[in-house]
């Protein structure tokens, strides 16, 4: 605001006046020697809080000499001054350009209301920053108690294949050390003075050795070998998607029947005994979203699937799309859940499992996650029949914020 507020008139006129009075910011009159022809009722308050019992000409003394000829040299000053360090204030004086004006309108703004709105808000946003640490920490202690859970099972599912990994290991030193003396074998015929003399002696050493039948189980060996080295190495990576989380991942486009799988693959010593598995999968398009939370969604159902069924018992999974959304559910034939616990059913530390098993986080967890994406969790079930827990996800992320869904219960 570099023009002057006030006109060239000698004189003040009572609708200036009464327009200033009506203004919710501080406003002063002035002439040309300071003197204060009126304040308005804001700055009459503002001087009181800065200087009590001065008045608002105190806050005309606040403006230095050489910044006052300024103003009524170039008709405009503005400047920050500090009556107190927790009371800065931003002046702006106005004045008249005519030679022959004397008048001009000072506007006061307390900026310290803006310092105390800043520090509000740096401490807000030292909160959030706090708060999504702690959420961060709490979902990576929800992964490892899950993990920690699995460990057993985890620890047989990569020490089945490595225990005949190391078995076949053996047996191939064995073949080798066959296969190397037979080897010998013909290089001492072929150098020999008669190289046809050594052949029954190397057709009864292959008898021996018994090489016709390690040439037939060779293959096998490499390939059991193979298949147990590469059924480790997709354990561990798929603790490794399972178990990443941080800050600074963005949403990308990701295959969620594969995230499925891997954390199936995890999960299954803890299935495989006492529940038949059913997949019918709809092939599904990539979905905009934090794989490794979506995973997380996915072992926490599957988990509770698994020890909602006692004995023996179906888990079915499922998949399929609905316009701009695609779905993904988990159907088992358990206990089901009481009508009485439905709507509690999402709340932090709620379980209906006994004590030890579960810590009553992991749905309240699934339902931060899934609404972090603008999806939702929908539940039915029926006591002593099962349940069926269907996650639904958008395709592309909404790019403004929505308000977060709630889980429909049935």
């Amino acid at each position: 605001m570099s023009q002057p507020l006030v006109t060239d008139s000698p004189l003040w006129s009572r609708d200036a006046l009464w327009a200033g009075s009506a203004l919710a910011f501080p406003v002063l009159f002035l002439d040309k020697t300071r003197a204060l022809h009126h304040a308005n009722a804001a700055a009459c308050a503002l001087a009181e809080k800065v200087q009590p019992g001065a008045g608002p000409q105190a806050l005309v003394g606040l403006i230095a000499d050489s910044d006052w000829q300024h103003a009524f040299e170039t008709g405009y000053w503005k400047g920050v001054v500090r009556p107190d360090p927790e009371h800065p204030l931003m002046l702006e004086l106005h004045c008249g350009q005519s030679p022959d004006s004397g008048h001009c309108i000072l506007v006061v703004v307390d900026i310290s209301e803006r310092g105390e709105r800043q520090r509000q808000y740096e401490e807000l946003q030292r909160t959030v920053q706090r708060l999504a640490t702690t959420q961060e920490q709490l979902l990576r202690s929800e992964k490892m108690a899950s993990i920690g859970q699995l460990a057993a099972g985890v620890a047989h599912e990569i020490n089945n294949p490595i225990g005949y990994v190391g078995s076949n290991l053996s047996t191939l030193q064995e073949y080798s050390t066959a296969l190397l003396t037979l080897l010998d074998r013909y290089h001492a015929a072929l150098f020999s003075e008669d190289p046809l003399a050594g052949r029954s002696e190397i057709l009864q050493a292959r008898r021996q050795l018994d090489i016709d039948y390690i040439l037939g189980d060779l293959p096998n060996l490499l390939r059991e070998s193979r298949e147990g080295i590469e059924r480790v190495t997709k354990i561990v990576q798929d603790l490794k998607d399972f178990s990443r989380i941080g800050r600074d991942q963005k949403m990308q486009p990701a295959d969620l029947l594969q995230g499925l799988d891997s954390t199936l693959n995890i999960v299954w010593n803890d299935l495989k005994y006492k529940v038949r598995l059913e997949k019918h999968y709809t092939p599904l398009p990539l979905v905009e979203c934090l794989a490794s939370e979506i995973n997380q969604v996915f072992l926490n159902l599957l988990l509770n699937a698994s020890q909602a069924i006692e004995q023996r018992g179906t888990i079915v999974l499922a998949s399929g799309q609905e316009g701009d959304e695609v779905w993904i559910s988990v159907t088992d034939t358990g206990c089901g859940i009481p009508p009485e616990a439905m709507p509690h059913l999402f709340d932090p530390f709620f379980t209906t499992k006994p004590i030890g098993r579960g810590t009553g986080l992991g749905l309240a967890i699934s339902y931060s996650i899934i609404a972090k994406h603008h999806g939702r969790i929908e539940v039915t079930s029926k006591v002593g029949q099962g349940s069926t827990f269907r996650v639904v996800l958008p395709i592309r992320q909404p790019r403004q914020e929505d308000a977060s869904p709630l889980p429909s219960q049935s």
